[in-house]
């Protein structure tokens, strides 16, 4: 029974921690320096499926414990190349490196990561009722 709980606590924990990366990515979609030098580079989670019970998920005798993030991936992919010479970060040419962050890639990874979390929290829902349920049989 608690299992159920489990697992779609994970689910919304992994999506929480999406969400949070979107933000970060939305909130960084102009930044050109950071830390590391260069512009900011768009944050991805990488999740993976948690089993029980077998050494391969494939197997017949796996069994389901939930998901979690294993790593947070930084996309690689180069940012637009942009002309303005006044950029306090411009190359000799008068370019600014841009970050890879898509608004709208971003936008969607929100709307899905949003609706996984809602589906995670009807999963939880429909548990509690009939385990509510069975309990109300059961006196």
């Amino acid at each position: 029974m608690f299992k159920g709980f489990r697992i779609a606590a994970s689910g919304m924990s992994a999506q929480r921690v999406r969400l949070n990366l979107v933000s970060s990515n939305l909130a960084n979609a102009n930044t050109t320096r950071t830390e590391e030098g260069g512009p900011y580079k768009r944050l991805r989670p990488v999740f993976s499926t948690l089993v029980e019970g077998a050494s391969e998920p494939d197997t017949p005798d796996a069994a389901l414990r939930g998901v979690e993030v294993v790593e947070i991936d930084q996309d690689e992919r180069e940012g637009a190349l942009v002309h303005n010479p006044s950029h306090p970060d411009a190359d000799e040419d008068g370019n600014v490196r841009m970050p890879n962050v898509n608004v709208m890639e971003e936008m969607v990874d929100m709307m899905t990561a949003s609706r996984s979390f809602e589906a995670n929290v009807q999963a939880f829902t429909s548990l509690k009722e009939m385990v509510v349920r069975s309990l109300d049989i059961g006196r």
